[in-house]
């Protein structure tokens, strides 16, 4: 037997602490259930894989001040005096950085404007032959560049390239079943030809849904302010970095060297606001669960102190202690019941109001139940110890109890 009569009675009689048990449960159902979705979605995000090899590759910024040079021409001196750097793999010229935040993006078309076509989204890198080695994607269909068909001009409609090399999301996409590789797309008015196709390559906004839609342009324009990628052997990264700034001097001392980061630092910078969230989520749902289990301590030992009396009768007409133990997981878990069940409308309540205001996946009812059950079998082991304390007690002590 259950003693479901006495326990409804009782809790009718201590009506607050049931209630504000019920609520306390309910409430830390909705957000952890939300917290624990939402840390999971960062986890898989972080873990997802970029295409590139993050710790070979690092970034600087030139700023040239001299007007004595042709840009494009020492351009071309300097990434075949990076290249000569022992321990590097390759380098490039790109007015973007990947998984940096910022970079370049176009929308798409199979055919020109004015015609009806199906249209996508690119983020774009410019680059020249050596690109995709510096990336380090991984071509899978096609071709790499050829040094003829890289242009460098400061006029992408008028003097454009002709040629691209895209992600594999992006032929998915656009093309049935990814059927890309020869096929022509308009970027920006321009009709390039998809020569080669990468597994996967992020975006400078990885965090974007559309973030694997990339491709290289064979484009090169040199500026005073501009981005070199440079690729070397893992092992020999902090080296290089740490001599880049001497050597491109060297070459050409009108100028400034600065942001010299790898691109996992680059990445970790992107991320970090994210990490942070993430890191609070945990605090949170760790204090939540506390407070929740300590609640319910709290509440089991009260109701002992008040029902004293009660448990030592109960003792002394024979009721074992086993019975006194299941009274209270049994008048626990009712309550608790009743808080899991409003608890979860509540969380799928919230996760649709957190998917309307800030665009994120919405909650699956996996992690509603996964979190119901967690906090019904912590309670139910919170109120162990107290239950267990109440049926140690004396039935003759107990009696004697006011």
């Amino acid at each position: 037997m259950l003693d479901i009569k006495p326990i409804l009675s009782a809790l009718r009689r201590s009506k607050v602490g049931a209630i504000l048990l019920l609520l306390q449960v309910a409430l830390t159902t909705a957000i952890v259930s939300n917290a624990i979705f939402m840390i999971s979605q960062n986890l898989s995000y972080l873990r997802e894989d970029t295409g590139y090899p993050q710790q070979e590759i690092f970034s600087f910024v030139v700023m040239t001040f001299g007007k004595d040079i042709d840009l494009d021409q020492q351009a071309e001196l300097d990434e075949t005096m990076i290249r000569n750097i022992p321990g590097v793999v390759n380098s490039t010229l790109s007015q973007a950085i990947p998984l940096s935040g910022g970079g370049s993006s176009a929308s798409v078309r199979l055919k020109p404007l004015p015609e009806t076509s199906k249209e996508g989204h690119l983020a774009y890198f410019y680059g020249d032959e050596n690109a995709l080695e510096t990336f380090g994607v991984k071509l899978i269909e096609g071709r790499n560049f050829r040094p003829e068909e890289v242009i460098f001009s400061n006029n992408f409609q008028d003097n454009g390239p002709t040629t691209i090399i895209v992600s594999k999301a992006l032929a998915q996409s656009m093309f049935d079943k990814g059927a890309a590789l020869g096929e022509f797309i308009y970027v920006e008015g321009r009709a390039l030809e998809i020569i080669g196709i990468v597994d996967v390559m992020e975006s400078a906004w990885p965090r974007a849904d559309d973030s694997g839609t990339t491709g290289i342009i064979p484009f090169i324009h040199a500026q005073n302010y501009q981005h070199f990628l440079v690729r070397t052997e893992a092992s020999e990264r902090a080296n290089v970095m740490n001599i880049i700034e001497e050597k491109m001097l060297q070459a050409y001392n009108k100028r400034v060297i600065i942001n010299v980061e790898g691109l996992d630092e680059s990445k970790d910078a992107y991320d970090s606001s994210d990490v942070l969230m993430m890191r609070m989520l945990i605090v949170l749902v760790v204090v939540l669960i506390l407070v929740t289990a300590l609640g319910i301590l709290g509440l089991t030992q009260f109701n002992i102190s008040k029902r004293t009396k009660q448990i030592g009768t109960r003792r002394a007409l024979g009721a074992r202690k086993s019975a006194i133990v299941r009274y209270f997981l049994v008048e626990n878990a009712l309550v608790c019941a009743v808080g899991l069940v409003i608890g979860s409308f509540g969380a799928v309540f919230l996760g649709k109001a957190l998917m309307q205001a800030y665009s994120i996946d919405a909650l699956t009812l996996n992690y509603v139940i996964f979190t119901a059950f967690f906090i019904f079998v912590m309670s139910l082991l919170a109120v162990v110890v107290p239950a267990r304390r109440a049926a140690s007690i004396s039935p003759s002590i107990a009696t004697r109890s006011i």
